[in-house]
């Protein structure tokens, strides 16, 4: 059946097949959902609909606190995003902030190459800042791998802006277990990489965001 403008029964039909096949499959979990939901993780990632977050990590509904944004952007004005990293900690008591990107990802392109894409420009602003702050060094990458190469710069700055967010360092200073990660998603072959930036403590930041550049700088490198 084709989907019309107006009608999307389709999805409608798909949603009820996804509803009584996930009950058939765990008797009682929409009733158990329903009482709760606790979290281990708050995803933080790119709005890109080809990086759908549960079921890259293969979670039921419940398991993954998620928010999305163009180019997984994480700032200190933000308070859509800083309201939810508060609920995700403060409320459900989260214990790992994952700040995803992903290969290719439109967002980036855009900051690197300074596309005329309409508001949204005023957004990747932030992401242009990751790259003046790199820029040097983008110039040696080659310019097939500079895409790539400043999305894995964003997922660094973009983590590192988590662990400084007042949300995560006052959790830190009571002593709450909280993780912040960086991930990459690769499009071209589904799988996730961990960038090594990985901090449960305000004394972890730098060195693990240190030790993480270096890594993509040497990743990226020219061959030799």
């Amino acid at each position: 059946m084709t989907t019309s403008t107006h009608e999307l029964q389709d999805l409608l039909d798909n949603n009820k097949r996804w509803a009584a096949e996930t009950e058939a499959q765990e008797p009682g979990f929409f009733s158990r959902l329903l009482q709760q939901q606790t979290p281990q993780y708050l995803w933080i990632g790119c709005a890109d609909s080809r990086v759908p977050a549960n079921e890259l990590v293969d979670l039921l509904p419940g398991d993954l606190f998620v928010h999305r944004n163009v180019a997984n952007v994480v700032v200190h004005s933000d308070l859509n995003c800083l309201s939810v990293m508060q609920f995700a900690v403060d409320h459900l008591k989260v214990r790992h902030i994952i700040v995803v990107g992903h290969s290719n990802c439109g967002g980036v392109k855009a900051a690197l190459l300074d596309m005329r894409v309409g508001l949204v420009e005023n957004w990747i602003r932030h992401v242009q800042d990751v790259r003046h702050m790199h820029s040097d060094w983008l110039a040696t990458v080659a310019e097939s791998r500079r895409v790539d190469a400043l999305c894995e710069l964003n997922v660094l700055e973009q983590a590192r802006n988590a662990c400084h967010t007042t949300v995560v360092q006052d959790a830190w200073a009571r002593g709450q277990e909280v993780v912040v990660h960086g991930w990459v998603y690769g499009l071209h072959n589904g799988l996730l990489e961990d960038l090594s930036i990985t901090a449960g403590s305000a004394a972890e930041v730098d060195p693990a965001y240190r030790r993480a550049l270096t890594k993509v700088k040497t990743r990226f490198a020219p061959a030799a």
